[in-house]
Protein backbone atom coordinates (compact mmCIF):
# COMPACT_ATOMS: atom_id res chain seq x y z
CA UNK A 1 0.00 0.00 0.00
CA UNK A 2 1.00 3.52 -0.99
CA UNK A 3 0.44 6.87 0.09
CA UNK A 4 -0.63 10.17 -1.14
CA UNK A 5 0.16 13.37 1.11
CA UNK A 6 -0.76 16.68 0.92
CA UNK A 7 1.48 19.57 0.49
CA UNK A 8 0.93 21.89 3.46
CA UNK A 9 0.55 25.72 3.66
CA UNK A 10 3.66 26.21 5.40
CA UNK A 11 5.75 24.01 4.10
CA UNK A 12 8.93 23.84 4.94
CA UNK A 13 12.69 21.54 4.26
CA UNK A 14 11.16 19.16 6.74
CA UNK A 15 8.41 17.86 4.53
CA UNK A 16 10.07 17.53 0.95
CA UNK A 17 12.75 15.75 2.34
CA UNK A 18 10.16 13.26 4.34
CA UNK A 19 8.53 12.49 1.20
CA UNK A 20 11.81 12.26 -0.99
CA UNK A 21 13.31 10.30 2.16
CA UNK A 22 10.00 7.90 1.47
CA UNK A 23 9.20 7.68 -2.03
CA UNK A 24 9.30 4.30 -2.22
CA UNK A 25 6.02 4.58 -0.04
CA UNK A 26 4.70 7.94 -1.43
CA UNK A 27 2.96 7.35 -4.62
CA UNK A 28 1.53 10.97 -4.95
CA UNK A 29 1.76 14.61 -3.40
CA UNK A 30 -1.49 16.76 -3.84
CA UNK A 31 -1.64 20.05 -3.68
CA UNK A 32 -3.97 23.62 -4.42
CA UNK A 33 -3.37 26.08 -7.18
CA UNK A 34 -2.98 30.26 -7.05
CA UNK A 35 -6.63 31.66 -6.29
CA UNK A 36 -8.41 27.95 -7.24
CA UNK A 37 -10.27 27.39 -3.80
CA UNK A 38 -9.77 23.63 -2.41
CA UNK A 39 -10.48 21.95 0.43
CA UNK A 40 -8.42 23.75 2.78
CA UNK A 41 -8.69 27.00 1.86
CA UNK A 42 -6.84 29.21 -1.46
CA UNK A 43 -3.45 30.50 -1.99
CA UNK A 44 -2.84 33.74 -3.28
CA UNK A 45 -5.99 35.89 -2.71
CA UNK A 46 -6.71 38.42 -0.21
CA UNK A 47 -8.03 37.55 3.26
CA UNK A 48 -8.34 33.50 4.97
CA UNK A 49 -9.60 31.46 7.34
CA UNK A 50 -6.59 30.36 9.37
CA UNK A 51 -4.26 27.57 7.76
CA UNK A 52 -4.33 29.46 4.50
CA UNK A 53 -1.63 31.39 3.00
CA UNK A 54 -3.01 34.69 1.19
CA UNK A 55 -0.57 37.63 2.42
CA UNK A 56 0.75 38.42 -0.97
CA UNK A 57 4.14 38.38 -1.14
CA UNK A 58 4.02 34.88 1.68
CA UNK A 59 1.70 33.29 -0.89
CA UNK A 60 4.30 34.25 -3.86
CA UNK A 61 7.35 32.73 -1.67
CA UNK A 62 4.60 29.61 -0.58
CA UNK A 63 4.32 28.67 -4.76
CA UNK A 64 7.30 29.16 -5.74
CA UNK A 65 8.68 27.11 -3.16
CA UNK A 66 6.03 24.65 -3.90
CA UNK A 67 6.79 25.11 -7.54
CA UNK A 68 10.42 23.96 -6.62
CA UNK A 69 9.35 20.79 -4.68
CA UNK A 70 6.31 19.50 -7.20
CA UNK A 71 9.60 19.27 -9.17
CA UNK A 72 11.56 17.34 -7.16
CA UNK A 73 9.20 15.42 -6.31
CA UNK A 74 8.28 14.39 -10.07
CA UNK A 75 11.98 14.46 -10.55
CA UNK A 76 11.71 11.25 -7.79
CA UNK A 77 8.59 9.06 -9.65
CA UNK A 78 6.53 10.67 -7.42
CA UNK A 79 2.57 11.72 -9.08
CA UNK A 80 1.16 14.95 -8.42
CA UNK A 81 -2.49 15.05 -8.02
CA UNK A 82 -4.01 19.08 -8.06
CA UNK A 83 -7.03 20.07 -6.15
CA UNK A 84 -10.19 21.72 -7.13
CA UNK A 85 -12.23 21.05 -4.81
CA UNK A 86 -13.52 23.47 -2.74
CA UNK A 87 -17.32 23.15 -2.01
CA UNK A 88 -18.42 25.78 -3.90
CA UNK A 89 -17.34 28.47 -6.67
CA UNK A 90 -20.33 30.26 -6.84
CA UNK A 91 -21.33 32.42 -9.65
CA UNK A 92 -17.91 31.44 -11.29
CA UNK A 93 -18.98 27.41 -11.06
CA UNK A 94 -19.85 27.69 -14.77
CA UNK A 95 -18.27 30.48 -16.39
CA UNK A 96 -15.75 30.05 -19.10
CA UNK A 97 -13.49 32.27 -16.80
CA UNK A 98 -13.10 29.65 -14.39
CA UNK A 99 -12.27 26.92 -16.98
CA UNK A 100 -9.89 29.14 -18.74
CA UNK A 101 -8.24 29.37 -15.02
CA UNK A 102 -8.14 25.90 -14.69
CA UNK A 103 -6.94 24.85 -18.18
CA UNK A 104 -4.57 27.69 -18.23
CA UNK A 105 -2.97 25.95 -14.98
CA UNK A 106 -3.10 22.27 -15.82
CA UNK A 107 -1.94 23.31 -19.19
CA UNK A 108 1.13 24.99 -17.29
CA UNK A 109 1.34 22.52 -14.32
CA UNK A 110 1.75 19.73 -16.42
CA UNK A 111 4.37 21.12 -18.61
CA UNK A 112 6.54 22.45 -16.00
CA UNK A 113 6.15 18.68 -13.32
CA UNK A 114 4.24 17.06 -15.22
CA UNK A 115 -0.08 15.88 -13.76
CA UNK A 116 -1.02 12.63 -13.35
CA UNK A 117 -4.49 13.59 -11.78
CA UNK A 118 -6.94 16.25 -10.17
CA UNK A 119 -9.29 15.52 -7.54
CA UNK A 120 -13.01 17.61 -7.62
CA UNK A 121 -16.25 18.08 -6.08
CA UNK A 122 -17.62 19.68 -9.89
CA UNK A 123 -18.69 16.83 -12.19
CA UNK A 124 -18.24 19.91 -14.64
CA UNK A 125 -14.36 20.50 -13.85
CA UNK A 126 -14.03 16.86 -14.25
CA UNK A 127 -16.10 16.64 -17.90
CA UNK A 128 -14.01 19.73 -18.65
CA UNK A 129 -10.53 17.61 -17.86
CA UNK A 130 -11.50 14.57 -19.90
CA UNK A 131 -12.17 16.85 -22.79
CA UNK A 132 -9.19 18.45 -22.52
CA UNK A 133 -6.81 16.59 -20.91
CA UNK A 134 -8.06 13.13 -21.43
CA UNK A 135 -4.45 11.36 -20.18
CA UNK A 136 -5.67 13.26 -16.37
CA UNK A 137 -7.56 10.97 -14.10
CA UNK A 138 -9.80 12.53 -12.56
CA UNK A 139 -11.10 11.70 -8.89
CA UNK A 140 -14.75 12.78 -7.17
CA UNK A 141 -13.31 14.32 -3.75
CA UNK A 142 -13.90 12.52 -0.01
CA UNK A 143 -16.24 16.29 0.14
CA UNK A 144 -18.66 14.64 -2.05
CA UNK A 145 -19.60 12.06 0.49
CA UNK A 146 -19.76 9.38 -1.91
CA UNK A 147 -20.26 6.24 0.44
CA UNK A 148 -23.05 3.53 -2.10
CA UNK A 149 -22.78 1.79 -5.07
CA UNK A 150 -25.46 3.67 -6.59
CA UNK A 151 -23.97 7.22 -5.90
CA UNK A 152 -21.10 6.24 -8.01
CA UNK A 153 -23.08 5.08 -10.78
CA UNK A 154 -25.51 8.08 -11.15
CA UNK A 155 -21.70 9.76 -11.73
CA UNK A 156 -19.34 7.20 -13.39
CA UNK A 157 -19.38 9.22 -16.55
CA UNK A 158 -17.30 11.77 -14.93
CA UNK A 159 -15.03 10.50 -12.61
CA UNK A 160 -12.23 7.24 -13.14
CA UNK A 161 -11.92 7.18 -9.23
CA UNK A 162 -13.68 7.95 -5.78
CA UNK A 163 -12.74 8.48 -2.44
CA UNK A 164 -14.99 6.68 -0.16
CA UNK A 165 -17.12 8.14 2.41
CA UNK A 166 -14.83 8.85 5.79
CA UNK A 167 -17.77 7.52 7.88
CA UNK A 168 -17.54 3.94 6.06
CA UNK A 169 -13.87 3.45 7.04
CA UNK A 170 -14.63 1.15 9.80
CA UNK A 171 -17.34 -0.50 7.97
CA UNK A 172 -15.67 -3.91 5.73
CA UNK A 173 -19.49 -4.92 4.30
CA UNK A 174 -19.50 -1.19 2.46
CA UNK A 175 -15.73 -1.23 1.98
CA UNK A 176 -16.02 -4.52 0.11
CA UNK A 177 -19.06 -3.71 -1.88
CA UNK A 178 -17.90 -0.25 -3.25
CA UNK A 179 -14.29 -2.10 -4.20
CA UNK A 180 -16.47 -4.52 -6.70
CA UNK A 181 -18.37 -2.41 -8.59
CA UNK A 182 -15.05 -0.28 -8.65
CA UNK A 183 -13.27 -3.39 -10.25
CA UNK A 184 -16.40 -4.75 -12.43
CA UNK A 185 -16.73 -0.81 -13.34
CA UNK A 186 -12.51 -0.05 -14.03
CA UNK A 187 -12.80 2.62 -11.71
CA UNK A 188 -10.19 3.25 -8.57
CA UNK A 189 -11.15 3.24 -5.03
CA UNK A 190 -9.64 5.96 -2.40
CA UNK A 191 -9.54 5.87 1.46
CA UNK A 192 -8.55 8.97 3.63
CA UNK A 193 -7.06 7.34 6.84
CA UNK A 194 -6.31 9.98 9.17
CA UNK A 195 -9.53 12.59 9.25
CA UNK A 196 -10.34 13.88 12.76
CA UNK A 197 -13.71 15.28 11.57
CA UNK A 198 -16.82 13.82 13.52
CA UNK A 199 -19.17 11.08 11.62
CA UNK A 200 -22.20 12.56 10.01
CA UNK A 201 -21.18 16.04 11.18
CA UNK A 202 -24.37 18.45 10.86
CA UNK A 203 -22.65 21.33 9.76
CA UNK A 204 -19.70 19.65 7.58
CA UNK A 205 -21.19 20.77 4.61
CA UNK A 206 -21.68 24.85 6.52
CA UNK A 207 -18.33 24.61 7.00
CA UNK A 208 -17.38 23.47 3.90
CA UNK A 209 -18.56 26.12 1.94
CA UNK A 210 -17.15 28.79 4.77
CA UNK A 211 -13.61 27.86 3.57
CA UNK A 212 -14.79 27.53 0.22
CA UNK A 213 -15.57 31.65 0.20
CA UNK A 214 -13.15 32.50 3.30
CA UNK A 215 -11.29 35.26 1.14
CA UNK A 216 -14.98 37.07 0.63
CA UNK A 217 -15.92 36.68 4.10
CA UNK A 218 -12.52 37.75 5.77
CA UNK A 219 -13.22 40.91 3.92
CA UNK A 220 -16.48 41.69 5.76
CA UNK A 221 -17.33 43.12 8.80
CA UNK A 222 -18.50 39.66 10.81
CA UNK A 223 -20.08 39.66 14.07
CA UNK A 224 -19.17 35.48 14.57
CA UNK A 225 -16.69 33.32 14.10
CA UNK A 226 -16.62 29.59 13.35
CA UNK A 227 -14.35 26.79 13.63
CA UNK A 228 -16.49 24.16 13.72
CA UNK A 229 -18.49 22.55 16.53
CA UNK A 230 -16.49 19.49 17.01
CA UNK A 231 -14.22 21.78 19.37
CA UNK A 232 -16.63 22.53 21.52
CA UNK A 233 -18.24 19.08 21.71
CA UNK A 234 -15.38 17.46 22.72
CA UNK A 235 -14.15 19.87 24.89
CA UNK A 236 -16.28 18.51 27.52
CA UNK A 237 -15.52 15.57 29.20
CA UNK A 238 -18.89 13.30 29.00
CA UNK A 239 -17.99 13.18 25.21
CA UNK A 240 -14.41 12.55 25.38
CA UNK A 241 -15.60 8.77 24.46
CA UNK A 242 -16.97 10.51 20.74
CA UNK A 243 -13.16 10.53 20.00
CA UNK A 244 -12.87 6.92 19.60
CA UNK A 245 -16.56 5.86 19.13
CA UNK A 246 -17.68 8.47 16.86
CA UNK A 247 -14.68 8.94 14.36
CA UNK A 248 -13.30 7.29 11.43
CA UNK A 249 -9.52 7.97 11.48
CA UNK A 250 -7.44 4.50 10.94
CA UNK A 251 -4.50 4.11 13.49
CA UNK A 252 -0.93 3.58 11.75
CA UNK A 253 -0.61 0.27 13.16
CA UNK A 254 -4.16 -0.63 11.55
CA UNK A 255 -3.84 0.44 8.34
CA UNK A 256 -2.59 -3.41 6.92
CA UNK A 257 -6.08 -4.81 7.20
CA UNK A 258 -6.68 -1.84 4.62
CA UNK A 259 -4.33 -3.51 2.02
CA UNK A 260 -7.10 -5.63 -0.34
CA UNK A 261 -8.93 -3.17 -0.74
CA UNK A 262 -6.95 0.20 -1.53
CA UNK A 263 -3.93 0.71 -3.37
CA UNK A 264 -3.27 4.20 -2.36
CA UNK A 265 -4.37 5.47 0.57
CA UNK A 266 -4.57 9.28 1.55
CA UNK A 267 -3.14 11.10 4.70
CA UNK A 268 -4.25 14.64 5.56
CA UNK A 269 -1.53 16.91 6.10
CA UNK A 270 -1.94 20.15 4.40
CA UNK A 271 -2.56 21.72 7.73
CA UNK A 272 -1.31 19.15 10.34
CA UNK A 273 1.64 20.95 12.87
CA UNK A 274 3.93 18.04 12.01
CA UNK A 275 3.30 16.57 8.10
CA UNK A 276 6.84 14.97 8.53
CA UNK A 277 5.49 13.25 11.66
CA UNK A 278 2.14 11.43 10.30
CA UNK A 279 4.05 10.35 7.00
CA UNK A 280 6.60 8.34 9.18
CA UNK A 281 3.64 6.87 11.27
CA UNK A 282 1.47 5.66 8.95
CA UNK A 283 5.44 4.74 6.78
CA UNK A 284 6.29 2.65 9.58
CA UNK A 285 2.57 1.45 10.56
CA UNK A 286 3.34 2.31 14.24
CA UNK A 287 3.51 5.59 16.44
CA UNK A 288 4.35 6.30 20.20
CA UNK A 289 2.36 9.16 21.22
CA UNK A 290 -0.72 11.00 21.79
CA UNK A 291 -2.77 9.42 18.61
CA UNK A 292 -4.87 12.88 17.88
CA UNK A 293 -2.01 14.48 16.71
CA UNK A 294 -1.77 12.82 13.98
CA UNK A 295 -5.73 13.72 12.68
CA UNK A 296 -6.59 16.81 10.77
CA UNK A 297 -8.31 18.45 12.56
CA UNK A 298 -6.26 17.95 15.16
CA UNK A 299 -8.38 18.00 18.28
CA UNK A 300 -5.46 17.70 21.23
CA UNK A 301 -6.01 20.92 22.64
CA UNK A 302 -9.88 20.30 22.71
CA UNK A 303 -9.64 17.20 25.14
CA UNK A 304 -6.41 18.54 27.14
CA UNK A 305 -5.22 17.49 29.56
CA UNK A 306 -6.46 14.09 28.31
CA UNK A 307 -4.68 12.58 25.61
CA UNK A 308 -4.72 9.16 23.61
CA UNK A 309 -2.04 7.24 23.85
CA UNK A 310 -1.71 5.29 21.33
CA UNK A 311 0.14 2.34 22.41
CA UNK A 312 -2.29 1.52 24.99
CA UNK A 313 -5.06 0.35 22.48
CA UNK A 314 -5.54 -3.39 22.69
CA UNK A 315 -3.81 -5.25 19.31
CA UNK A 316 -6.94 -6.24 17.38
CA UNK A 317 -8.74 -2.84 18.34
CA UNK A 318 -8.28 -1.84 13.92
CA UNK A 319 -9.87 -5.40 12.95
CA UNK A 320 -12.94 -5.53 15.65
CA UNK A 321 -13.90 -1.55 14.77
CA UNK A 322 -13.98 -2.84 10.96
CA UNK A 323 -16.30 -5.53 11.74
CA UNK A 324 -18.26 -4.21 14.60
CA UNK A 325 -21.44 -3.15 12.54
CA UNK A 326 -21.64 0.35 14.31
CA UNK A 327 -24.29 -0.90 16.77
CA UNK A 328 -23.20 1.24 19.00
CA UNK A 329 -26.37 1.73 20.90
CA UNK A 330 -25.87 -1.84 22.16
CA UNK A 331 -22.43 -2.00 22.59
CA UNK A 332 -19.67 -0.45 25.12
CA UNK A 333 -16.43 -1.42 23.39
CA UNK A 334 -14.93 2.09 22.52
CA UNK A 335 -16.18 3.07 26.24
CA UNK A 336 -13.65 0.26 27.27
CA UNK A 337 -11.12 0.73 24.98
CA UNK A 338 -10.92 4.80 25.88
CA UNK A 339 -10.44 3.36 30.00
CA UNK A 340 -7.42 1.84 28.65
CA UNK A 341 -5.64 4.70 26.69
CA UNK A 342 -6.66 7.99 27.64
CA UNK A 343 -4.50 9.66 30.00
CA UNK A 344 -4.54 13.21 31.85
CA UNK A 345 -1.04 14.13 31.61
CA UNK A 346 -1.58 16.61 34.09
CA UNK A 347 -1.03 14.90 36.86
CA UNK A 348 1.38 12.99 34.69
CA UNK A 349 -0.97 9.87 35.62
CA UNK A 350 0.18 6.60 34.27
CA UNK A 351 -2.43 5.17 34.45
CA UNK A 352 -6.67 5.68 33.20
CA UNK A 353 -8.16 8.62 34.25
CA UNK A 354 -11.53 6.31 35.09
Amino acid sequence: MDFSVGYPFSSDNDFADTVLKYSAKIREVYFPWAEIPSGRGTVGESGGAAGAVNDGAAAFELQSRMLEDLTRFADAGIQLNLLINGNCYGRFSQSRAFFNKIGNAVDFLGGRTGLQSITTTSPLVSKFIKANFPEIETRASINMEIGSTRGMDYIKQYFDGFYLQREHNRNIRKIESNKRWCDDNGKKLYLLANSGCLNHCSVHNFHDNLVAHEAEIQAMDNAYEFKGVCHEYLSRKENLVATLRDTNFIRPEDIHYYEPYFSVVKLATRSNRNPARVIEAYVRGKYSGNLLELMEPDHSADIYPFIIDNTKFPEMYGKKRMECGLACENCGYCEAVLKQCAVDVSSYAQDSVF
